[in-house]
C-alpha cells in the first residue's frame, strides 16, 4: 500500500518565554486535526519538542499537498488564537506569510515529507529538534548511512552495502532549490566536504542504491531567509525509514551519543551540544540547550501504533549528563569566539547595528 508520511512544525506560542506550550494550546490543535481531518488523513499524532508542536499524519495524497498542508495550517491558525488569548509568548512565531499559498513549505513551519510504498512491516522514526538548525541532521545521518563505525550494516548487510544516494540543498541560495546528488561509498569524502558547513549545506533525502526506496526525508527551511531577520532558529524535522534495506534503528540512533555542537541555543546566536531527550520535554538551560527527541513507530495501511520514545531509556541519561557537562564548558566562554557563531550568522541580530555604528568611528592611522 502507498502511503504518505508528513510531519509540519512550528512554534506557535509558549509558556514562561521559550519552554513548552499550554496543554489549552496543543488541545485546541489536535482537536481541529481531529475534527477537521475526518476522511482525508488516515491518522495523526500530535506532540512537542521545547516550543515547537508537531503534526505526524498518515495519508495517500502524496507529498505537498495543499489540503494536507492547509490542514496543518489552519490547525496553527487556530492554535495561535489560543496562544495569543492566554497571553503565551511568541504567538504564531513561525506562521511568517499571512495568506496560504497552496502548501507551507517557505511560509515558517519545518516539513519533512515521504510516499512510500509500505513494507509488511514499516518501522520509521520521527525526529523533532529545538534550538538548533537544519544542518544539525547533518552529521547523524552521514555517520548513520556512511560510516561503519555506527552503521556495521554496511558491512554486514547485503541489502544496504552497495550505499545511499544523498540529496544535499544549498539553503542560502534562495531563488529556487538547489541540490546536489552524491553517492555513497564512492562520493563519501565529498559528501563530508559539503555536510561540514552546517549553515549552508543540509542532507534534504537520502535514498537506497539497491532498491531506489527512500530513506531520509528531513526539513530544510531556514527561517531568517523567508523574514529577512531574526526570527527564531529553525528547528528542524527528520523522518526516517529502519531496518531491512536500511540502517537498523540503533546504527541511526548511535550518532545522538556524541552530542554534537551545533548552532543554536540563546537567541539562536551560540554554539551549544546537541542532547537527545524524551518526548515532550522542554527548554531551559541558556534557552536549551540545543535538542533532539525522536519517537519510533510502525505503520500498517496507515494506521500508526503508539510511539516508542527512543530517548527515554537508562543509557542516554548518561549521555544528558555528559553533555550537560559540555554545554557548560563552552558557556564559561560566553561570548567569545566559538562559543557565539560568526557574523555571518549573525547578519539578521542586533550586532550587525552595532557594527555599522562603530564602522563609522575608524580610522586610517596616518604614517608618522
Amino acid at each position: 500500500m502507498k502511503i504518505t508520511l508528513s510531519i509540519i512544525k512550528a512554534d506557535i506560542g509558549s509558556i514562561g518565554g521559550h519552554l513548552k506550550p499550554s496543554q489549552k494550546l496543543l488541545q485546541a490543535v489536535e482537536n481541529y486535526i481531529k475534527e477537521k481531518g475526518r476522511g482525508l488523513i488516515i491518522d495523526y499524532y500530535i506532540g512537542y519538542t521545547g516550543d515547537d508542536i508537531a503534526i505526524l499524519t498518515t495519508h495517500k495524497r502524496g507529498v505537498l499537498d495543499n489540503k494536507i498542508h492547509k490542514l496543518c495550517w489552519d490547525a496553527f491558525l487556530v492554535g495561535t488564537k489560543v496562544a495569543k488569548a492566554q497571553g503565551l509568548y511568541g504567538a504564531g512565531q513561525d506562521l511568517l506569510v499571512s495568506a496560504f499559498s497552496g502548501n507551507v513549505k517557505g511560509m515558517g513551519p519545518q516539513v519533512a515529507e515521504m510516499e512510500i510504498e509500505e513494507r509488511p512491516a514499516e518501522p520509521f522514526l520521527m525526529f523533532m529538534a529545538d534550538k538548533t538548525e537544519p544542518g544539525a541532521f547533518n552529521l547523524p545521518l552521514y555517520l548513520a548511512f556512511a560510516d561503519p563505525m555506527h552503521c556495521p550494516g554496511l558491512i554486514l548487510a547485503p541489502s544496504i552495502k552497495k550505499g545511499f544516494k544523498f540529496l544535499i540543498m544549498d539553503v542560502n541560495y534562495t531563488k529556487a532549490d538547489r541540490i546536489i546528488e552524491l553517492v555513497t561509498p564512492e562520493e563519501s569524502y565529498d559528501i563530508a566536504a559539503l555536510l561540514r558547513d552546517t549553515g549552508r549545506f543540509v542532507v534534504e533525502s537520502i535514498w537506497s542504491r539497491e532498491t531506489k526506496e527512500q530513506a531520509v526525508a528531513a526539513s530544510t527551511t531556514r527561517l531568517h531567509n523567508i523574514a529577512g531577520k531574526y526570527v527564531g532558529k529553525d528547528d528542524p524535522v527528520a523522518l526516517v525509514r529502519t531496518q531491512k534495506n536500511f540502517p537498523a534503528t540503533g546504527e541511526i540512533l548511535s550518532p545522538y551519543s556524541i552530542g554534537q555542537f551545533v548552532s543554536g541555543f540563546m537567541r539562536g546566536s551560540h554554539s551549544g551540544p546537541l542532547m537527545p531527550v524524551k518526548k515532550n520535554s522542554t527548554i531551559s538551560f541558556f534557552d536549551g540547550p540545543p535538542v533532539v527527541s525522536c519517537l519510533a513507530f510502525s505503520v500498517k495501511n496507515g494506521k500508526l501504533t503508539e510511539p516508542c520514545d527512543v530517548f527515554d531509556h537508562p543509557y542516554w541519561e548518561r549521555v544528558r549528563d555528559r553533555i550537560s557537562d559540555k554545554a557548560e564548558e563552552i558557556r564559561k566562554q560566553g561570548f567569545f569566539g566559538q562559543a557565539m557563531l560568526p557574523m555571518s550568522e549573525l547578519e539578521y541580530t542586533g550586532v550587525m547595528e552595532t557594527l555599522k555604528e562603530l564602522e563609522k568611528r575608524f580610522k586610517i592611522r596616518k604614517d608618522r
